[in-house]
């Protein structure tokens, strides 16, 4: 037995995704062609505005990949993608001052940054286990409904997750923004890139939401329809 209704909103969600995905994609290359005029790294300014917050206990490193670049608060590190690490470009200016704006979120405990992490746990634990539980609720949802909605429970964290993660990444994107242009950092038309590069970076957070969002209500609605039989 196949759920076609989460099945149909799985794909329409992972069409809008790939298509998200692949804008940011293009916009990465082309403004990747866009050449700053101070002939900065990615490495070199991440340093620079952690230096500017009175951040020095933050390493900044490379790690391997394309868009892989993320901040590690467990060991403090900014890890920038090889496209952004030695680069000197308004996408890889934008991607490594979008990751220092998380290290510069944690140095100063921002509130959402923090409640994310402290959902981390309790994610990963549902998210081992939801895909099942929801399978077997479908399933069984005839004869033991609350199987059901032990599984929504279990993906309303996710679901929340999802939600929470959507301030942080805009507000790193902010901070990254401000603090170029407050330091002069790119001109006109490098700004112009890094301000939409982070754009449909956040854009792929957004849709992620809205995924979740209505599969959680696909299958509290099921729920509800299987409650009134």
């Amino acid at each position: 037995m196949f759920d076609t209704g989460s099945m149909l909103i799985g794909v329409v969600m992972m069409l809008i995704s790939w298509l998200v995905s692949s804008r940011l994609q293009s916009k990465f290359d082309h403004y990747s062609k866009v050449y700053l005029r101070n002939g900065m790294s990615g490495a070199e300014i991440a340093e620079k505005m952690l230096h500017d917050h009175g951040i020095y206990d933050v390493k900044v490193i490379s790690t391997p990949g394309r868009l892989t670049d993320h901040y590690n608060p467990m060991d403090k590190t900014v890890n920038l993608s090889e496209a952004v690490y030695g680069q000197r470009n308004a996408a890889a200016a934008a991607v490594a001052a979008h990751e220092v704006g998380h290290a510069v979120q944690h140095a100063q405990a921002y509130s959402m940054l923090e409640l994310r992490s402290k959902l981390v746990p309790a994610v990963q634990i549902s998210s081992s286990l939801v895909q099942w539980v929801l399978l077997a609720g479908i399933l069984m949802i005839n004869t033991f409904p609350n199987l059901l909605l032990i599984g929504i429970v279990l993906f309303s964290v996710t679901t929340l997750f999802s939600i929470i993660t959507l301030p942080v990444e805009y507000d790193a994107s902010n901070r990254a923004l401000a603090w170029l242009k407050n330091k002069n950092m790119l001109g006109q038309e490098e700004y112009a890139g890094a301000e939409d590069s982070l754009k449909w970076a956040a854009r792929t957070y957004l849709v992620a939401a809205i995924g979740s969002i209505a599969t959680l209500l696909y299958y509290v609605m099921r729920y509800v329809g299987a409650s009134r039989d």
